[in-house]
C-alpha cells in the first residue's frame, strides 16, 4: 500500500534533477520522488532572485507547495545538500525528514584555492567534464550515464557555476543548524574524492541532531544516486520506514 510520503531530490552542483531517476524507479509505487532541476542547471533557467543558498531553497520550497502536498522528505546531494539543510533549518510544513547525501558541508567547503581556480576555468569544456565525471566517480558507469553526466556538466550556465565556486559553497550557515529538529541521516561513498567521510563527520555531523547516523557505501565515489542507486534506495526506505513513517 503507498505511503503518504514523498521525496524530494536536490541534485549536485553541474548536475541535474534527472540523477535521481533510477532511485525513484525503484521507489515506486510505495514512494514518490521528485526532482527539479535547480537554477541555472539542467533545464531551469537561472533563478532571478540570485544564486545564494537562501535563494536556492526559496525556489525549492516554491516547487514543493506547488507539486508536494503533504509529507515530504528532503534528499540532497552535494550542492543539493547545503541547499536542503538551509530549507530544513526553516521548519516548512510538510517537511518529515532529511537525507543528506554527501553533502556539501553548511560551513564553507573545503577546496583550495588552486583546485577553485582549475574548476572556474573548466567551464564549457568537454574535455574538462570527461576527466571530472572520471575523477568524481570510483564505480565505471554505464556508458550512456557517463555521457549523461558530461552532457549536463556543459549545460550549466556559467551564472550558476561560477556563483557556487565563488559564492554558495562558502556560505556559513552553520548557525542555523540548531533549528533543524526533524530526523536526518548522512550518506557518504567510502572513496568519495571530493567530501570524503571524514569531512561530513567533522563538519556536518555534529551539527545535526543527536543520533543522526553516518552511513558508508563501499566502493563508491561522490556520485552517489548514479553510482550506487540500489543502495541509496534501500537507505531511503528504511529511513523512511524506521526513522519517518508513524
Amino acid at each position: 500500500m503507498p505511503h503518504s510520503l514523498t521525496f524530494i531530490g536536490l541534485h549536485y552542483w553541474a548536475g541535474a534533477g534527472h540523477e535521481f531517476d533510477q532511485i525513484a524507479r525503484l521507489l515506486a509505487p510505495d514512494y514518490p520522488l521528485l526532482a527539479p532541476d535547480l537554477g541555472g542547471f539542467g533545464g531551469a533557467p537561472v533563478p532571478p532572485s540570485g544564486f545564494t543558498v537562501a535563494a536556492y531553497a526559496d525556489a525549492v520550497q516554491g516547487f514543493i507547495e506547488a507539486e508536494c502536498p503533504g509529507r515530504y522528505v528532503l534528499v540532497g546531494h552535494s550542492m543539493g545538500g547545503k541547499i536542503a539543510l538551509e530549507l530544513a533549518a526553516r521548519q516548512p510544513a510538510g517537511l518529515a525528514g532529511l537525507m543528506l547525501l554527501s553533502p556539501s558541508p553548511p560551513s564553507p567547503e573545503p577546496m583550495t584555492d588552486e583546485d577553485r581556480q582549475t574548476s572556474l576555468h573548466a567551464w564549457g569544456k568537454p574535455v574538462e567534464a570527461e576527466k571530472t565525471a572520471r575523477h568524481i566517480t570510483a564505480h565505471s558507469l554505464p556508458e550512456t550515464t557517463h555521457r549523461q553526466v558530461v552532457a549536463d556538466n556543459l549545460a550549466s550556465s556559467r551564472a550558476a557555476w561560477e556563483a557556487w565556486l565563488l559564492h554558495g559553497s562558502r556560505e556559513d550557515i552553520s548557525a542555523r543548524m540548531a533549528r533543524i529538529e526533524v530526523p536526518c541521516a548522512l550518506v557518504a561513498g567510502d572513496q568519495d574524492p571530493v567530501l570524503s567521510p571524514s569531512v561530513h563527520g567533522l563538519e556536518t555531523l555534529p551539527l545535526l541532531p543527536a543520533g543522526t547516523p553516518l552511513e558508508i557505501v563501499a566502493g563508491a565515489g561522490h556520485l552517489l544516486p548514479y553510482e550506487a542507486p540500489q543502495e541509496v534506495a534501500a537507505l531511503l526506505q528504511r529511513f523512511a520506514e524506521e526513522r519517518v513513517e508513524y
